[in-house]
């Protein structure tokens, strides 16, 4: 993907909705919501900082990300449907144990 975000706008690939709930009942698609977590796809450089310098963002690529339902901007790049949101958009980080890691 040939896109660089500009200061502290990061791209995010939106993760697919479960499909399923706990107690194994489907969601059909047109009662899913939209999934708002997602994975981070690329950061810009940095926040401006009032005192002019660039202070580095707190998530990198690969990062898998929670975010507001209705946060960033989406657009399509190589025909994929993207969002473009500001790192204050981004709600928390989301910290995958080692054995989901080696599942997925």
């Amino acid at each position: 993907m040939g896109v660089k975000p500009l200061y502290d706008r990061v791209v995010v690939r939106r993760l697919t909705a479960e499909t399923q709930t706990a107690a194994g009942i489907v969601i059909p698609d047109s009662a899913s919501e939209k999934p708002n977590r997602g994975e981070v796809i690329a950061v810009g450089e940095g926040a401006l900082t009032e005192q002019g310098q660039l202070r580095a963002l707190a998530v990198k690529p690969g990062d898998h990300i929670l975010f507001s339902q209705y946060a960033g901007t989406e657009i399509k790049i190589d025909q994929e449907p993207v969002l473009i949101m500001r790192e204050s958009d981004i709600l928390a980080v989301i910290e995958l144990s080692e054995t989901k890691e080696k599942a997925a």
